[in-house]
C-alpha cells in the first residue's frame, strides 16, 4: 500500500471518529439499560425492567483572583471551581402478584432528572507583608499572614415517586 494510501486511509479514520465521538461529547448523560430480556425467555416469566442514566460531569469556569488595594496576593489564590452535573436517573418496574387472581400489578419507581450545581474549596491568603509605606522609604511591614478557607458549596434539590399501577 503506497503511503499516500494509507495517509488517506488514516485522515478518513480520524474524520469517521471524530464524527462518531462528537455526540457522546455532547451529551449530559449516559443511558444505562440492564438487559434481562434473556432470563425472561429463559425463566418463563415476566422479569423487572431497569434503566436509568449516569450524568457525565461539566466544568465551569473559576471566578479569576481579585486584587484588592493594600494586598500584596490577591484575594482568590485558589479560586472556586463550579461543576454542574445531574443524579442518577432511574427507571426501575417489576411485577407484583395480586394475592387475589391470576392477573399482575407493577411497581414502578422513578427519579426525575435533577440538576446538582458545586463549588470546590478554595484559598484565599496574604502575605505577612504590608504594600510598601512611604513613611518607611518604600519598605514593607512586617505583619500577621492571613489565611482563609472557602468552603465547598452543594446544592440539589433530588426526588423520586414510587407507584403502583396495573399493566407494566
Amino acid at each position: 500500500m503506497k503511503s499516500t494510501t494509507r495517509g488517506t486511509l488514516a485522515a478518513v479514520i480520524t474524520c469517521v471518529a471524530a464524527a462518531v465521538a462528537t455526540p457522546a461529547v455532547a451529551a449530559d448523560a449516559v443511558p444505562v439499560v440492564v438487559p434481562l430480556g434473556g432470563a425472561e425467555h429463559a425463566l418463563d416469566m415476566e422479569m423487572p425492567r431497569v434503566g436509568g442514566t449516569v450524568p457525565l460531569l461539566r466544568p465551569g469556569s473559576p471566578d479569576g483572583p481579585r486584587y484588592i488595594e493594600g494586598r500584596l496576593l490577591p484575594e482568590r489564590a485558589l479560586p472556586q471551581l463550579p461543576v454542574t452535573t445531574g443524579l442518577p436517573e432511574l427507571d426501575a418496574r417489576a411485577p407484583l402478584p395480586r394475592v387475589l387472581g391470576d392477573t399482575f400489578d407493577h411497581l414502578s419507581a422513578t427519579t426525575p432528572d435533577t440538576t446538582v450545581r458545586a463549588l470546590t474549596p478554595g484559598a484565599s491568603l496574604d502575605a505577612p507583608l504590608t504594600a510598601p509605606r512611604p513613611e518607611m522609604l518604600g519598605l514593607p511591614a512586617a505583619k500577621l499572614p492571613e489565611v482563609g478557607l472557602l468552603a465547598p458549596v452543594l446544592q440539589a434539590a433530588p426526588g423520586a415517586d414510587l407507584d403502583v399501577a396495573p399493566g407494566l
